[in-house]
């Protein structure tokens, strides 16, 4: 059985898969730009782009969308943040708080849209953490994002991108469900489509 990932990037991808993998599922990749709707709002994004994914491939599948959001910066960069990385980078990032407050997270929403959806569902995550005075680590395969070189999680002293391909999956493992999109998702993808007790 697999599920139809609409993004150009891989790093979602390989998250996703790392938690369908248990439920034997596997996750395709379909690398399709997809409009951009003009909002701070990862739940409408994602919504949005779930249903034009749907429209082109007519096939099960899910999108995700990501904000970053900087509690002294009032949320800054937000649902924004490739723009930002595009244009000030992370040395910007860093810039702007400077004497700050360097308490941050991920906001994201991974929607699911197939023939009997009225509308795309969704599931929601936040991962709290702060920001780190320099970036450290390296981007590997399984990061989506370079925010991941500056980004430490809460109860953890290293970046995403310290930690080493094991120690980032147990990171997941041991993550609250509540928190995690892709848990959420793969729990009740497998619980609705294989009829698995969990």
């Amino acid at each position: 059985m697999k599920i139809n990932y609409v993004t150009t990037n891989r790093g979602k991808v390989q998250s996703l898969q790392g938690h369908l993998a248990v439920y034997g599922i596997e996750v395709e990749q379909r690398p399709i730009d997809l409009p951009e709707p003009r909002s701070s709002d990862v739940n409408f994004i994602a919504q949005q782009k779930a249903i034009a994914a749907y429209q082109i491939l007519n096939e099960p599948l899910v999108v995700l969308d990501a904000g970053f959001y900087i509690s002294s910066l009032n949320g800054f960069p937000r649902a924004f943040a490739n723009f930002v990385l595009e244009t000030i980078g992370l040395e910007g990032i860093l810039k702007l708080v400077e004497g700050k407050e360097r308490t941050c997270e991920f906001k994201e929403c991974l929607a699911y849209m197939d023939e009997k959806s009225a509308e795309p569902v969704c599931f929601l995550s936040h991962i709290e953490g702060s920001l780190a005075k320099e970036p450290k680590g390296s981007m590997q395969k399984h990061l989506w994002s370079t925010l991941a070189l500056i980004f430490i999680p809460k109860h953890s002293s290293l970046t995403l991108g310290e930690l080493s391909p094991e120690e980032y999956a147990s990171f997941w493992r041991d993550y609250p469900r509540e928190s995690s999109c892709n848990k959420k998702f793969s729990e009740w993808y497998s619980t609705k489509f294989l009829n698995h007790n969990l």
